[in-house]
């Protein structure tokens, strides 16, 4: 098996203790991880806060800082096939997406580097005589960046462009269950020239590396991606300490179909936002909901175009749904079908595992559609994070729009209409944080994303982004240096 090395400091680290990382399409381990704990942690905090003192990193002007970042961005293009290749093999997401999704990354980094030395303070016209005040953004120190099994290097991306752009110091903790590819991204930092300990790397379970990462004191900031209890825990505990954070947790995402949608164009749709990647996104068009009158040809078209779809080796090149990441994921999924089942929920397509040759050690979940779906259904309100559709029925535009607000979740939404009325009304209406309109699961370095109520606190991506990893400073200069009355308020 491969192993695998933390990166702190500017230099690989040899693990004390490993552990096993599976291929989902085997079900096999093909990696060792190293198993870090508290002390690793703190080794690596320690090598952040060095390097953010340091005249080596707080020493660099922000244009500089930028074209660091984008001399980081011509290495990516250099080894997106390879990286492409260690996430699939790791995560077991098609390699035809992540082979785009990895070379598209690099465009963070050049967006962000050209953000680097656009961080301006202000001159205050201020109403105090004979005063000059002023602000200054300053970076907040070193951050914690937690990231999912489903993304890796997408997810980070996301959280590293800004927050190295803003001059921050960062430690990196990606999933237990897909760190290979992070692991060997973070090397190319040194390539690009990056100095020894801004960017540092730990692994291992979540309460042996998380929570103590999460709670030293030296951590400015969290930024996590992941599961709503992951990210509660997160948030209790930088709670306690004042840190800020930014969460981007679950969503149970509704994807409206009305009667004068292209129907052909919103099935491809829908199948894109729950199908792809398994289904494992926190975008997932999982709630379908479809006006009466074309509810019927609207599934039957969704089973049509389902049932074609090429379940196999995500590796290969024609595969269309690859395996799920984990055993206990994949055992989720399946009980989430049962629950379903005995809820009343009908099953039109799917509804088990493959039973295929080749197939049959890989962790598979079919595509599967449920119809007679009730919106209060366990179904319909909690995140499967799974190749599970939803199909429930409405019959009128109001009715639509308040069913997909009555979720505690509220990442994404999206609307198929050819009236413009109609996308502008539910664009306003919808509580989420992204709204797509004749189209599903489209994302740029851009667009900030995030979500309302429980999918998340703050955003990522877009010019807003940059300002979650910086803080402000008032500056005062008495131009005359005289004090008429110490014990008065200036």
């Amino acid at each position: 098996m491969r192993s695998f090395q933390n990166t702190v400091g500017g230099r690989q680290v040899e693990a004390t203790a490993t552990f096993e990382s599976f291929d989902p399409y085997t079900g096999k381990p093909w990696a060792l991880i190293p198993a870090d704990g508290a002390d690793e942690v703190g080794a690596a905090v320690a090598a952040a806060k060095e390097a953010f003192r340091s005249r080596a990193w707080r020493g660099l002007n922000a244009t500089a800082r930028g074209k660091l970042m984008n001399k980081l961005a011509d290495l990516i293009g250099q080894h997106a096939d390879r990286l492409a290749d260690l996430e699939t093999k790791d995560n077991g997401k098609l390699i035809v997406e992540m082979r785009a999704q990895v070379g598209y990354l690099a465009e963070w980094y050049r967006y962000f580097g050209g953000l680097a030395d656009k961080i301006e303070g202000a001159v205050l016209p201020i109403d105090k005589p004979n005063m000059l005040a002023y602000t200054r953004r300053e970076p907040l120190g070193v951050v914690a960046a937690i990231v999912p099994w489903n993304s890796p290097l997408l997810l980070l991306t996301w959280k590293l462009a800004p927050l190295l752009a803003a001059g921050n110091t960062v430690v990196v903790k990606p999933s237990e269950h897909a760190a290979a590819s992070t692991l060997e991204f973070v090397k190319l930092f040194d390539e690009a020239g990056f100095p020894p300990g801004v960017v540092n790397t730990v692994t291992g379970m979540p309460m042996e590396v998380g929570a103590p990462l999460v709670s030293h004191p030296d951590v400015a900031k969290i930024a996590f991606t992941g599961g709503e209890p992951g990210g509660l825990a997160v948030y209790r505990a930088a709670a306690d300490q004042l840190k800020t954070v930014t969460l981007e947790l679950g969503g149970k995402s509704a994807n409206i179909v009305f009667d004068d949608a292209d129907l052909d164009n919103a099935v491809k749709g829908v199948i894109s936002g729950i199908f792809a990647a398994s289904g494992q996104t926190c975008i997932a068009g999982s709630r379908l909901l479809v006006q009466r009158g074309v509810h019927d040809r609207v599934v039957e078209g969704l089973v049509e175009l389902a049932k074609t779809a090429r379940i196999g080796n995500p590796a290969e090149t024609t595969t269309q749904v690859g395996p799920v990441t984990t055993l206990k994921q994949r055992t989720k999924v399946l009980d989430y079908l049962r629950i379903a089942c005995a809820e009343g929920a009908e099953v039109v397509l799917g509804g088990g595992t493959p039973d295929t040759s080749g197939l049959r050690d890989g962790w598979f979940v079919e595509p599967t559609i449920f119809t007679g779906v009730d919106n209060k259904m366990r179904l319909a309100r909690e995140e499967v994070f799974g190749p599970v559709l939803a199909v429930i029925p409405f019959d009128e535009e109001d009715e639509a729009f308040a069913m997909a607000n009555d979720s505690p979740y509220g990442l994404a939404a999206g609307i198929w209409t050819q009236s413009i009325g109609r996308a502008l009304r539910g664009s306003e209406a919808m509580q989420a944080g992204t709204v797509w309109v004749n189209t599903y699961r489209a994302v740029s370095y851009m667009a900030p994303f995030g979500g309302y109520k429980r999918s998340g606190v703050g955003r990522e991506s877009g010019q807003e982004a940059i300002n979650a990893y910086l803080q402000t400073k008032t500056v005062w200069i008495d131009a005359l240096g005289q004090t008429a009355n110490p014990f008065v308020i200036r």
